[in-house]
């Protein structure tokens, strides 16, 4: 297991963004570190109200960057002004901070908790549709802590379902290690058929599905974009890890794909849906890969252009087999990770800012710093709106919003229909857990 440092400064918002890293975190099976210099990642949560602030975020940034093998800045300061890091000289990953899980998770699989139960979190609900997964990568730890796919029946995950949104649940967040794999240990694909069946549940919701990895959902690709074409419910969204775009790495990697299944999937929903978000992986410095591997990774990134990237620098799990391979030196790590980050920047900036001008109609997902609100189009692309309370917008709200720019991230939007609250104020007590 991994293990990580966290410091934060700034506002309550800071400290809440943190709590949230460390869950996700924690659900993954990291642990934390007794401090920076014993930690296989260090955050650092900036604030930046003033110019001493800035400074002394820049001078800890400089300590850490020191005392750890790696370090992810996030927070206002890393947002507002990520590039005074980077003229500072300073190595560190600058994320957004609900991405900062992913890059610290090193493209392993997320850790169901062992009795799988739905949680209702504010209006999100999370429902954890299998446990365990079918793959048996070389870099990945959570196996040894999940083991093989088990599925419960499409009936029981739909019940579960229903009592999320009777709950009042306005997003359903279908979870799993693998959920392209569900269905597997019993014989029979059922994905497809379980999401059919929960956008089928009465209520104004909407559903998205957690991450599936490419070899376990090409084989029902082609049944799966009909179900995401068929179901307004169901966000656009699909987020397969590719983890590499050269063959021998992946078979290195003992992934259960190949480039060519990866891009099959892709250009199958982007044949079927004119408006989707695909989210996707990359392990940077895997030990076995080459300056030529890089390249294609880098050209993959480059041709598929995927909305929302995770880039990870490699890092030795114990008790897995490429903790036992020779790695590459740091300095390559970090110049693979650099190029490719900065090329992420510039894809995902590029579709954002093809957002800019057009309306989209999006769920309010969540509070966001200040009196913001974040909410979420069909593609499940974050769209913030500003000065929420004065609009008269809330969380839960179904609205129009007209996209007026972008922080290459994320979108700026105005309701064009402040505040149209969702249908159905009285709920049923809630039966799932409470997070």
């Amino acid at each position: 297991m991994a293990t990580y440092h966290i410091e934060t400064y700034g506002c309550s918002s800071n400290r809440g963004e943190s709590r949230e890293i460390e869950r996700a975190l924690r659900d993954g099976g990291h642990r934390p570190a007794a401090g920076p210099e014993d930690a296989d990642v260090a955050i650092l949560n900036t604030c930046t109200v003033v110019e001493k602030t800035e400074r002394n975020m820049l001078r800890r940034a400089e300590e850490l960057a020191e005392e750890t093998a790696d370090l992810v800045v996030t927070g206002c300061m890393a947002l507002a002004q990520g590039e005074m890091f980077r003229e500072a000289g300073i190595d560190a990953e600058i994320l957004h901070w609900d991405e900062v899980p992913s890059y610290a998770l090193n493209g392993e699989c997320p850790t169901v908790t062992p009795d799988a139960d739905p949680v209702l979190d504010g209006v999100v609900g999370i429902l954890p549709i299998a446990r365990g997964c079918m793959s048996n990568c070389s870099y990945c730890i959570t196996k040894f802590a999940t083991g093989r796919v088990d599925s419960p029946t499409v009936e029981e995950n739909v019940e579960k379902a229903r009592a999320l949104v009777h709950a009042g649940a306005k997003e359903i967040r279908v979870t799993g290690q693998d959920t392209g794999v569900y269905g597997w240990d019993t014989g029979d694909r059922k994905l497809p058929e379980l999401l059919d069946r929960i956008c089928d549940i009465d209520g104004e919701f909407r559903v998205r599905l957690g991450m599936a990895n490419p070899g376990g959902i090409h084989g029902i690709h082609e049944e799966l974009v009909e179900v995401f074409a068929e179901n307004e419910k169901l966000y656009d969204f699909i987020h397969a890890p590719v983890q590499s775009g050269s063959d021998d790495v992946l078979e290195d990697m003992r992934r259960q794909h190949r480039v060519d299944k990866f891009r099959e999937v892709v250009e199958t929903f982007d044949d079927r849906l004119d408006h989707w978000t695909l989210s996707t992986d990359f392990i940077v410095g895997f030990p076995t890969e080459t300056e030529a591997d890089h390249e294609r990774s880098m050209d993959l990134l480059e041709s598929v252009r995927p909305e929302k990237i995770n880039v990870t620098r490699f890092s030795k799990r114990p008790g897995t087999d490429a903790a036992d391979m020779k790695g590459l030196g740091g300095t390559v790590k970090k110049e693979r990770s650099k190029a490719m980050s900065e090329l992420k920047m510039t894809v995902v900036g590029d579709a954002y800012e093809s957002m800019v001008g057009e309306t989209f109609d999006v769920l309010v997902v969540e509070e966001g710093t200040g009196d913001s609100v974040k909410c979420r189009d069909s593609a499940y692309r974050q769209i913030i709106v500003q000065s929420a309370t004065d609009r008269g917008v809330d969380v839960g709200d179904f609205l129009d919003v007209e996209v007026t720019g972008h922080n290459t991230v994320y979108a700026f939007g105005e309701p064009t229909d402040e505040g149209r609250a969702s249908e159905g104020e009285d709920r049923a007590e809630p039966t799932p857990s409470s997070a």
